[in-house]
Parts: C-alpha cells; structure tokens; sequence
C-alpha cells in the first residue's frame, strides 16, 4: 500500500490536460469575439432533430457543462425557432419530420442559416434514400455549414461553429 502511495505521489495529477486545456481557451476566446463581433454579442440556437440516435443531442448538452459554458461565450440554445438565428439540424431527415423541419426553418426570422450536425443530415453511410428518409438535408434545405463526426466531440462542434461564424 505504501509503495502505491508513493507512486501517486510521485505521478501527480494525471486527469489534466494541459495543452487540450489551453487549445480550448484560445477557441473559447476567438468564439466569443467572433459571436461579439457578427451577432452583437449572443447568438440563438435552435437544435432540431430530425431523426438521430440522440448521440449528437448529448454532444450539445455537454456544450452547457461548467467546462465547455457556451452560454458564457454569448451562445444560447432556445426552445423557439422564433427566438433563433440559427437551426441547428442533426438526425436523418425523415420523412415524418421534413414538414416540422421546414416549419421550424420558416419560422426563424431573416437572416437565418442552418448548420448540419453529424453525418447524419448529409445522409453518409450506412443511410440510403427511402421510403421513410427524405435526406440528405442540403435538397430542402439551404446548409450554410456542416460539421461532421459520428457523433462530433464537443471541441469540434465549437470549432465548426468558429468556422461557420469566419464564413458569414
């Protein structure tokens, strides 16, 4: 027991990061300005699944975490359209949900822009066209951004929203 003790000791901290840690403080730091800059600082959300596994779902709500606090860095995810300026669409698009996805998209007041999340709603492998999918989502919708992964990890959801931003 004594010899485990002096090990970790010896080891120290081993949870920490520190050059992932101070990546995501310079990402953290350009998302903020850019959102200060382009959405006079606070830029509306709506997430809108259109039929996903929920994977990508628990990827954004690891957004709000202490660590990550999108709504720290002006980022806020809303629960109405009409509050947004921007969809955030994750999921094979259905056809159950194609009407309530271009109802949402309607709703969000001009300018608007949708961000595709996963590779879900550009219909990669293993989703083919058929009866129930009405994919990929760029054929009713305008994508402005897509940010892949299966699902995307957090810092690559902020880094493609960095990205979306230097875009518009």
């Amino acid at each position: 027991m004594i010899q485990f003790w002096e090990k970790r000791l010896q080891t120290g901290i081993v949870t920490e990061h520190k050059e992932y840690d101070e990546r995501m403080k310079a990402l953290r730091r350009e998302l903020k300005d850019a959102v200060k800059k382009k959405f006079a600082g606070s830029l509306a959300i709506r997430m809108v699944d259109s039929g996903s596994c929920n994977a990508c779902e628990a990827e954004c709500n690891a957004l709000s975490n202490p660590y990550y606090d999108l709504e720290r860095l002006g980022i806020a995810f809303v629960a109405s359209p009409r509050h947004a300026d921007v969809m955030l669409l994750s999921g094979v698009l259905t056809f159950n949900m194609l009407p309530h996805v271009l109802d949402a998209y309607a709703q969000i007041p001009a300018p608007k822009w949708v961000i595709t999340l996963g590779d879900c709603p550009v219909m990669q492998a293993p989703f083919e066209k058929g009866f129930a999918i009405e994919g990929p989502a760029g054929e009713h919708l305008p994508i402005a951004h897509h940010i892949p992964g299966c699902p995307p990890s957090p810092d690559a959801i902020i880094e493609g929203l960095l990205t979306f931003l230097g875009k518009i």
